[in-house]
């Protein structure tokens, strides 16, 4: 009976030390549990402008542009054009990224696509777009921008065309620039008189 008393004495021991640490795990307070996942993609803000910055290596100029989404705009030799730009609301961590497609119009006057793909305002070394000349890369996604929309421009451009056309129909009626009476004016100058001979 001597060889199961060592037994007997330490499954007791075993027991009771398992007894206390439940009873002390039970006392605890329950840890908090994790606060719920937000599905991927559910605060995701859709923006209507793209910032982008871009450098020249040449001259060495660093110029921030904007571009409307599904807009092409020309930097250098590059043409970007943002098809969607994400960001994420100020109280969160900043998730800001954009589709791009880049294209290079070579010197042949051809246009081939460098870069097509997401950019990363984060982290814009990860996708920005290296050229030998010019780099671009994401800054920011943005509401709104100081750069007319297209729709705005186009109409614009209208009224700017028809600005020019009202200016050019009284041009026969401009007043000419006064000449000093001692310069001499050489005898071109002078315009034939036109009579009407209906």
């Amino acid at each position: 009976m001597s060889f199961f008393n060592p037994i007997l004495t330490g499954g007791l021991t075993l027991a009771a030390s398992l007894a206390v640490s439940t009873i002390a795990f039970a006392a605890s307070p329950a840890p908090a549990a994790p606060a719920p996942a937000a599905p991927a993609g559910s605060d995701r803000i859709t923006n209507p402008v793209a910032e982008f910055a871009g450098i020249d290596k040449i001259t060495g100029r660093i110029i921030t542009f904007d571009v409307y989404i599904d807009e092409t705009v020309q930097f250098g030799a590059l043409q970007v054009t943002p098809r969607v730009c994400y960001s994420r609301p100020q109280n969160e961590q900043p998730k800001t990224d954009s589709f791009v497609e880049v294209d290079e119009i070579t010197l042949d006057r051809k246009i081939r696509r460098i870069f097509t793909g997401w950019m990363f305002a984060e982290s814009p070394g990860l996708n920005a777009v290296e050229h030998a000349v010019y780099d671009v890369w994401l800054k920011e996604c943005k509401q709104k921008s100081d750069v007319p929309a297209p729709d705005a421009g186009k109409s614009g451009a209208t009224k700017a065309d028809g600005a020019k056309a009202d200016a050019s129909k009284p041009a026969a009626t401009k007043p000419k620039p006064p000449v000093a009476p001692d310069a001499a004016q050489p005898d071109d100058a002078v315009e034939p008189a036109t009579t009407d001979t209906n």
